[in-house]
C-alpha cells in the first residue's frame, strides 16, 4: 500500500493510528472548517473530513491521505470544541445525565489518482450526573479544551461516562474499524487497476 498521510495534528488520532503498527506521516490540514447550513451532523463531519484530506492531498503526488472530523450532537444541538472555560462548563452541564452521539467523518484520498472514499461512524455515549464542582475541576485541569464535547474519554474524562454503544476509538477521534474497512477498499480498488 502507498504511504499513509494523516491530515491531522491531533495527538489522539496519531496515537490510534500508530497503535496499528502502520507507517505514516503527519501533515496537518489548514482546511476551512465552516459548514453550510442545512447539513445533517453526519454530512457536516464527512464534508469537513473531505476538506481536510483534500487540502493535504492537493499538495502531494503520492500517498493515501486520511482526513477526519469529529462532531458531538445532543438532541438537535451540535457541540464543538469549547471556546473558553465558561463554554466548557456549559457543554459538560448540558451533557450531564444525558446521552449524546459522537460522529466522526472519515475521508481517504489517493493523492495520485484522486480516488476518494468517505463514510461516518456514530457512537452513542451515556453520561452520568456530574456535579458543578467536579465539572469545574475537570475543566481547570485543561483536559476539556480542544476536544469536541469538552471531554477526553481516553484521559480522565472517562469517569463521567456510564456506557457507550459503538466504537470507543470513534469517541477518541479516529474510528479504527471504519478506517480499516476504507483502507482495505482503497487497496482492493488499486489492485483492480493493477497498481
Amino acid at each position: 500500500m502507498d504511504e499513509l498521510i494523516l491530515a491531522s495534528a491531533s495527538p489522539r488520532r496519531r496515537e490510534l493510528l500508530a497503535a496499528t503498527g502502520r507507517t505514516f506521516r503527519v501533515v496537518p490540514s489548514d482546511a476551512e472548517e465552516s459548514v453550510p447550513e442545512g447539513l445533517s451532523p453526519a454530512e457536516a463531519a464527512e464534508l469537513l473530513a473531505c476538506r481536510k484530506a483534500e487540502a493535504v492531498a492537493s499538495r502531494l503526488t503520492n500517498g493515501i491521505v486520511i482526513g477526519a472530523d469529529t462532531i458531538v450532537t445532543s438532541g438537535s444541538d451540535l457541540i464543538g470544541k469549547p471556546s473558553d472555560r465558561a463554554d466548557a462548563i456549559r457543554i459538560l452541564e448540558c451533557l450531564s445525565r444525558r446521552a449524546h452521539t459522537v460522529i466522526t467523518g472519515l475521508c481517504l484520498i489517493d493523492a495520485r489518482t484522486r480516488r476518494r472514499l468517505s463514510a461516518c461512524e456514530r457512537t452513542r455515549v451515556h453520561m452520568r450526573g456530574m456535579e458543578r464542582r467536579e465539572i469545574e475541576e475537570y475543566v481547570d485541569s485543561g483536559e476539556a479544551m480542544g476536544k469536541a464535547g469538552a471531554y477526553a474519554i481516553q484521559e480522565s474524562g472517562d469517569r463521567f461516562v456510564e456506557r457507550i454503544e459503538g466504537s470507543l476509538s470513534n469517541v477518541v477521534g479516529l474510528p479504527m474499524e471504519l478506517l480499516e474497512r476504507l483502507l482495505e477498499q482503497m487497496e482492493l480498488e488499486s489492485q483492480k487497476e493493477g497498481r
